[in-house]
């Protein structure tokens, strides 16, 4: 029965060689240490002190937010441009 069956044709998925696997854990661990709020660090990255809030009214309708994907989008982040 199996014998009788095409071979299977890529799909619309995306075939990751070792040296794209390794680019895509190396910066979502970037990602993850540079650039994540962690909770139990009171939202700061383990390798970013945490910013001061922005409770000024005026300069919050004035708020710039810039967006960086990574690993092709998979991972987004977001920061203030200045």
């Amino acid at each position: 029965m199996g014998a009788d069956l095409p071979p299977r044709t890529p799909g619309p998925h995306v075939d990751l060689n070792e040296r794209h696997l390794r680019h895509a854990l190396r910066e979502f661990e970037r990602h993850h240490h540079a650039h994540r709020p962690h909770q139990a660090m009171r939202q700061a990255a383990p390798l970013r002190a945490v910013r001061e809030a922005i409770t000024d009214p005026e300069r919050v309708t004035r708020l710039n937010i810039r967006r960086n994907d990574r690993i092709g989008g998979v991972i987004h982040e977001h920061r203030h441009a200045a």
